[in-house]
């Protein structure tokens, strides 16, 4: 298993910088809106680094085999959004997922 962690990269289409966090399993757990600069990027990933670990940061979303959930900041404003999943558990288990692996997990800026 690789170690979690969040990769930095630009899209061509608009030129804006994502992220993406990748769990321990090398699953896509959480993404990010665009930032229109690297260290804009690496201050959101901070942010989620900060929030991840409180379950009310949490903003959970369902309807049948469409379940997702937001991360917010302390302004309410969404700072990570998941995957979709086709259970309430399956969400559940990435939230948790994002709550064990955020914190410690390396940020790698793919050029």
């Amino acid at each position: 298993m690789a170690n979690p962690k969040f990769e930095v990269f630009q899209s061509k289409a608009n030129n804006q910088f994502y992220y993406h966090l990748t769990a321990s399993n090398g699953e896509k757990i959480l993404s990010g809106e665009g930032y229109t600069s690297r260290q804009s990027c690496h201050d959101g990933i901070a942010s989620v680094k900060i929030n991840a670990p409180h379950d009310y940061r949490y903003m959970r979303r369902g309807a049948t085999f469409n379940y997702t959930f937001n991360l917010v900041a302390s302004n309410g404003e969404p700072i990570g959004r998941s995957e979709n999943y086709t259970s309430e558990a399956g969400r559940e288990n990435g939230i948790a997922a994002v709550k064990r692996d955020a914190l410690g997990a390396a940020v790698v800026d793919i050029h």
